[in-house]
């Protein structure tokens, strides 16, 4: 076990040992030393009071009122890791579904343990001169071990009451099953469903971290199916419900699922790890229930779904708290979601998709793609079409891309040519220069460029 903690935190752990504290090892990293994980953050438990604590590194800060201490940790002179070091407590009542209305520092590690979310968080490693000589101990008051063989996610005691006191609680669950690939045990699942409203007072910005983290895991289909399948889709995005029932059954076409269905498998096939990517995937005709009609034969079509579905995601980024750039990429890749591959096009009109869709999305754009394929039905990822077009966008992109910037004439050339003053005239003329250079690079001359503007104006 010693074997898994770094020198400089056994190191401040013996601050804590020659002051007579106890100190344990808690929660997720505990989990994943068990599971043969890595760990990335280091949480720690005392006895030792936040006052205490402050007085045992001078570095330290402590700016809550929920006991957790930050301890600065350095290797050879700089800032390596922050330890979160809490003091045992206990609480009591949760009016606002989130926040414990009084804390008592505890005594013992079962009290602090038994006010844990899951049964596999409740576990402790007690860092003391019996560990740091190589024995090991573990404290598991709830069985959280039993849990991680059985690959089960388990609330620590009643879970109605552990749902009460943090509403948050219930993506958690779902969220570590996805990560984990665990099964949710019978009564916590149950519990999830029956308080699934509860997720309704908890604010967006802290739903969005979990979504995030449920749409990085290794199983982010099944996290987002349990998250539908338990009713807290409905308070997280009730727009992707809209889908359910709507077909796409169309003569000739791959479709076989409804709208919700071809999303959510989209998903699951998608290959891109980035869960910016796979949630644009997720949400990519989201649109589509809201345009459906039917044609002249009866069929359902989806006319401009990429148009509507866009300007639904940026609503529904604004709600979840996404950041302006994460809305502005997401919003672009569903918007241009529907690009033709046909063999025909020219070379004006890739570099056209290749400006719509941003050179940094390009990659994110055909992962998309790919997913939508493989989510509707196809059984192949890439039609040969779709990987001639591919190679297109690749030579397109070998030099950089074309673009006003590179027109052999600038500003200052029109203005001198025009005798005219800065304004948007210009502009608007370098555009109508580029449009026309687009379709033939041939002609980005200055002779002819020249040329070209006096008889435009």
């Amino acid at each position: 076990m010693i074997k898994h903690i770094p020198k400089n935190i056994l190191d401040a752990a013996k601050v804590f040992e020659k002051e007579n504290f106890s100190l344990y090892l808690v929660g997720g990293c505990v989990r994943n030393i068990l599971l043969g994980k890595e760990v990335k953050d280091w949480d720690f438990t005392t006895n030792a009071k936040p006052e205490e604590i402050l007085k045992l590194f001078p570095d330290c800060y402590y700016d809550n009122t929920f006991g957790t201490v930050g301890v600065p940790l350095k290797n050879n002179g700089e800032t390596e890791t922050v330890l979160e070091i809490t003091t045992f407590r206990t609480e009591e009542g949760y009016s606002d579904g989130r926040h414990p209305d009084k804390i008592s520092w505890g005594k013992t590690i079962d009290e602090d343990l038994s006010r844990r979310d899951f049964t596999i968080n409740a576990i402790a490693i007690p860092i003391n001169k019996k560990l740091i000589k190589g024995a090991t101990e573990i404290i598991d008051p709830f069985n959280g071990q039993d849990d991680l063989d059985k690959k089960i996610v388990r609330s620590v005691g009643d879970p109605n009451e552990r749902f009460k006191e943090d509403a948050l609680r219930l993506m958690r669950a779902i969220r570590f099953a996805a990560q984990l690939n665990f099964e949710i045990e019978k009564e916590t699942l149950l519990a999830i469903s029956n308080d699934s409203q509860l997720l309704d007072g908890i604010a967006n910005e802290r739903i969005h971290l979990e979504l995030i983290k449920i749409l990085a895991s290794e199983y982010p289909y099944e996290g987002i199916l349990l998250l539908k399948n338990t009713g807290l889709l409905a308070y997280i995005l009730p727009e992707l419900l809209e889908g359910i029932n709507i077909s796409q059954k169309r003569p000739g076409r791959h479709h076989t699922t409804d709208v919700f269905d071809h999303n959510i498998f989209s998903l699951k096939f998608c290959p891109s790890s980035d869960p910016i990517v796979r949630f644009a995937t997720l949400i990519h005709d989201i649109g589509k229930p809201r345009v459906a009609t039917k044609d002249e034969n009866g069929y359902v079509i989806f006319h401009n779904h990429e148009i509507v579905g866009a300007k639904m995601a940026h609503e529904i980024c604004e709600r979840l708290r996404f950041s302006k750039k994460e809305r502005e990429r997401i919003t672009k890749l569903i918007r241009w979601h529907m690009f033709t591959v046909d063999e025909h096009i020219t070379d004006s009109a890739v570099r056209r998709f290749i400006r719509r869709v941003g050179t940094e999305n390009v990659k994110d754009m055909m992962d998309l793609r790919i997913g939508d394929r493989l989510g509707g039905g196809t059984q192949t990822a890439e039609s040969w079409r779709l990987k001639l077009f591919k190679k297109r966008v690749e030579e397109q992109l070998a030099p950089a891309p074309f673009s006003v910037n590179d027109l052999a004439i600038d500003g200052n050339d029109i203005m001198k040519e025009l005798k005219i003053k800065p304004g948007r005239q210009i502009g608007e003329l370098l555009q109508k220069l580029f449009e026309e250079v687009d379709e033939d690079l041939s002609k980005n001359t200055r002779e002819y460029l020249l040329k070209r503007l006096k008889e435009l104006v």
